[in-house]
């Protein structure tokens, strides 16, 4: 006679190799701005626009066309810095939203895990900030925690981008707004960009983050309108009364009674 055991066996949550992944980011990202940079530095005169340090305009240039911006102060200007620039993009593109995404991703859940750990370990009796800010039943931050780091991540790039387009570039209060607005956003309209080398090394850097960080900002703000939805179909469901087609819908094989299955 043989007896089966139900046992539930507990399967350790994959951790994610965070080593290997930066690493891989970092040296496509080197490879791709370095071929970028050489090819730009090789070829100016294919390309027009406002020129300031050779080797800022390359970077500038690089992560412009990555984050896919495209302010229009440096543009290919013969058709084979067009089919370079349409060949850079595509694989920036894809680049940007794969492969620099998940490390972003990555260094926020990690993020979000060291807090959750620090409050488990500090947590008291009664009520305590983890009771706010954790859910316990999904073992992670509450919702509308994560919508406040959503705004204050987009405030604070486009604050930063603000304040020092301001001082770097010249630029009127409104202005200065105007052109971190439209450059975290990748909207980019182009009248009006980053004219000096200080304003273009620091745009090298701050559009790299900005984007992306904003772009998960909004991912939290689209996460919380799916899960306030949710919340609602499930209230409406646990609060309405249970009709007999409820019952007889129950019923899968039809034989009148409503088994554990079923």
């Amino acid at each position: 006679m043989t007896v089966m055991h139900d046992t539930k066996k507990s399967v350790a949550k994959p951790v994610p190799n965070s080593g290997s992944l930066v690493r891989q980011a970092t040296l496509l990202l080197i490879v791709y701005l370095i071929l970028g940079i050489l090819i730009y530095a090789f070829n100016r005169d294919h390309f027009s626009g406002i020129e300031t340090n050779p080797f800022i305009d390359a970077i500038y240039f690089c992560i412009v066309t990555m984050c896919t911006i495209g302010y229009g102060d440096i543009a290919p200007s013969s058709a084979a810095a067009k089919i370079f620039a349409c060949l850079f993009v595509l694989v920036g593109f894809g680049f940007i939203d794969i492969l620099l995404s998940g490390v972003v991703n990555y260094v926020l859940d990690l993020q979000e895990n060291m807090i959750l750990t620090g409050i488990e370990e500090n947590s008291v009796e009664g009520f305590s900030v983890k009771n706010y800010i954790y859910d316990k039943a999904k073992g992670r931050m509450r919702i509308r925690l994560k919508v406040g780091l959503a705004i204050g991540v987009v405030f604070l790039c486009i604050g930063l981008g603000s304040v020092v387009l301001y001082y770097t570039e010249e630029l009127s209060v409104i202005d200065s707004f105007y052109l971190a607005v439209m450059s975290v956003t990748t909207v980019g309209y182009g009248d009006r960009a980053f004219k000096t080398p200080q304003g273009r090394l620091f745009a090298s850097f701050w559009l790299l983050f900005s984007t992306l960080a904003v772009a998960r900002a909004f991912l939290y703000l689209a996460e919380a309108r799916i899960d306030k939805r949710h919340r609602r179909i499930a209230k409406w469901v646990l609060h309405r009364e249970i009709t007999v087609e409820d019952l007889v819908a129950a019923d899968l094989n039809h034989n009148g009674f409503i088994s554990d299955f079923e």
